[in-house]
């Protein structure tokens, strides 16, 4: 799933170079961890949070076919 995250991140900063995505597994919990440029934050987040949210869904319908449950954070620095 942390590819196919960073894929979609990458698709939408206009910085992909400062992309950095990394996974933390604990049983059926997956949080995937999202770092990008600060410039770029506010288009990961969209308008009203409706790209973060569309990310959010697929994780959703990704995490009940495989039968885990993703979360999906926003790290600033």
């Amino acid at each position: 799933m942390r590819e196919a995250v960073e894929k979609i991140v990458r698709s939408l900063v206009g910085e992909p170079d400062a992309v950095e995505v990394t996974e933390f597994e604990d049983g059926k919990t997956v949080r995937i961890e999202v770092r990008v440029a600060d410039s770029d934050m506010g288009r990961v987040i969209g308008r009203e949070g409706r790209t973060v949210k569309a990310i959010r869904s697929i994780l959703f319908a990704a995490g009940q076919k495989h039968g885990k449950r993703f979360h999906l954070d926003l790290v600033e620095d």
